[in-house]
C-alpha cells in the first residue's frame, strides 16, 4: 500500500501541475467559446507552441503513465479514489497561482472529499 500512495502522491502532484498550467495557458490565449472557427483554429496552432500548455500537456502524460503503473498491482476501486486527491490540491493552488476565489462551500466539499479518500486507503489496509 506505501508504493501505491507514494506513486498517487507523485501522479496527482504531475496532474495537478498540468490541470493548472492548461488553465494558465488558455486563460492567456482567451475564451474560445466566443471565437468563429477560424479564431479557434488559431487558437489551436498556438496552443502547440504555447510553453504553458506543452509544459501542461507533458505533466499530464507523466501522470498517466504513473496511473497506469498503478492500476497494474491496485484494486480499482482503491485507486481511484486516490485521484480525487486532485481536487484538494487544486482548490489550494488555484486560489494562490490562478486567483479563484473558492467559496466557504467549495472548502467544505473539499474537506469531505479528503474524509472519503482517507476512509478508501484506510480500508483496504483491512
Amino acid at each position: 500500500m506505501f508504493k501505491t500512495v507514494v506513486v498517487m502522491l507523485a501522479a496527482v502532484t504531475a496532474g495537478t501541475i498540468g490541470d493548472l498550467l492548461l488553465a494558465s495557458g488558455m486563460k492567456e490565449l482567451g475564451d474560445i467559446s466566443t471565437m468563429n472557427l477560424r479564431g479557434i483554429m488559431r487558437v489551436a496552432v498556438q496552443a502547440l507552441t504555447t510553453p504553458k500548455l506543452v509544459f501542461g500537456t507533458a505533466m499530464l502524460a507523466v501522470f498517466f503513465f504513473l496511473w497506469l503503473a498503478v492500476l497494474s498491482w491496485e484494486d480499482l476501486s482503491v485507486a481511484l479514489p486516490m485521484q480525487a486527491l486532485n481536487y484538494i490540491l487544486v482548490a489550494f493552488l488555484s486560489q494562490y497561482f490562478l486567483h479563484e476565489v473558492v467559496s466557504p462551500l467549495r472548502w467544505a466539499g473539499t474537506v469531505l472529499v479528503a474524509i472519503g479518500v482517507i476512509m478508501i486507503t484506510k480500508s483496504s489496509g483491512a
